[in-house]
């Protein structure tokens, strides 16, 4: 990536980015830094075209695209399972880092990647074609897939979902395997979805819990905390105080997460900058402060209308009661429907619909 982004504005500053250019000598220690100081890398403001953009200040608007972290689409990578001919679909190219190690692995005349933005896949192609990669490069909602040339051994989408697009399922070749991250409105506990195809042409996929995921796609929009919200997480008496013994499953226990986002209305969201257990309910006003007493003892503050607590408790009990799940059956319904559910069946529900698609265009 011969430019990136690197934001100069503090929080609650009119945003201000500078964009570093490698062609100037002065900004290739700081360019440097960023390209492999391992975080992820931003690339695009407010839309704009990425060829011929000239380097210095952008003011106002956001950041449009940005690298997944590299310790993650790594991982991923690893879990998808490259190899030489495999004809592989890229969901999202973004800045182009998984096409490029898709088309080293697997040779450039197998791998498509496609993307909506035009001037995200514009630059993608012009920078895959000065590492002598030519793979096929589409313009277009990654939902649809590209079924020109499917079926395809792996696929692998780099944005976060609700549900697991159907047209990429039905693009899986036999013995193939498609890896998407699916969330709520919620950024606090997401999970990656693993599609494989048998042999014989049956569908067998799993929801795991995670601690980290790809950004949000386009269309999902996010709820997040307000620094004012924030504040009264932290300071305010609340509606009750009770002391507690009973304590909820552990930040490791991403599985009861994953159920509690998704069973509980896909509504919460974790302060994880604070201390101790601290979640709120945007939507309503409704939070939950969780602190340690002493041994096996919490004081557990609660604001309505909603007793989070008590949810959470609650749905707890049926996680243990099922064996703790870290991962659960991802089943597909004959009309679309997608559930998830725990071996037994106890603990299930039913995914949310994915949005409706827009007409893109071939490169």
């Amino acid at each position: 990536m011969p430019q990136a982004y690197v934001r100069r504005s503090a929080v609650g500053e009119t945003p201000r980015w500078d964009l570093l250019d490698w062609s100037d000598p002065q900004d290739r220690p700081e360019l440097l830094e960023l390209l492999y100081g391992g975080g992820s890398v931003l690339v695009q403001h407010d839309g704009e075209p990425l060829l011929g953009r000239a380097r210095g200040s952008r003011t106002g608007a956001s950041i449009t695209s940005m690298s997944t972290v590299m310790s993650l689409t790594a991982s991923l990578l690893e879990e998808l399972g490259l190899g030489p001919g495999k004809r592989v679909l890229d969901v999202g190219t973004g800045t182009g880092v998984t096409a490029a190690v898709a088309c080293q692995v697997c040779g450039d005349g197998s791998v498509v990647t496609l993307d909506r933005d035009r001037p995200l896949t514009e630059a993608a192609a012009v920078r895959l074609a000065d590492l002598g990669f030519r793979p096929t490069v589409a313009c277009g909602p990654g939902e649809e897939g590209f079924p020109d040339r499917a079926p395809y051994d792996r696929i692998f989408v780099s944005y976060a979902v609700e549900h697991v697009p159907a047209a990429l399922v039905d693009q899986l070749a036999r013995g193939g395997r498609l890896l998407v991250h699916v969330t709520t409105a919620s950024p606090s506990w997401p999970a990656l979805a693993v599609v494989e195809r048998t042999l014989d042409g049956q569908f067998r996929a799993e929801l795991r819990a995670g601690g980290f995921a790809h950004c949000a796609g386009h269309g999902l929009e996010r709820i997040l905390l307000t620094e004012e919200f924030r504040s009264h997480l932290a300071s305010e008496p609340g509606t009750w105080t009770q002391q507690s013994t009973l304590a909820l499953p552990a930040d490791t226990d991403r599985g009861f997460w994953v159920a509690a986002d998704h069973l509980l209305g896909g509504s919460l969201v974790r302060d994880f900058a604070a201390e101790h257990l601290v979640i709120g309910a945007p939507s309503c006003g409704s939070w939950l402060r969780v602190e340690p007493a002493g041994h096996r003892r919490w004081n557990v503050t609660v604001r309505g209308p909603r007793d989070i607590w008590k949810e959470l408790q609650d749905l707890a009990a049926l996680w243990r009661a099922v064996g703790s799940p870290d991962r659960y059956r991802l089943l597909f319904a004959p009309d679309g429907g997608q559930r998830a559910a725990s071996e037994c069946g106890r603990l299930s529900w039913q995914l949310l619909e994915p949005p409706l698609p827009y007409e893109g265009a071939i490169l």
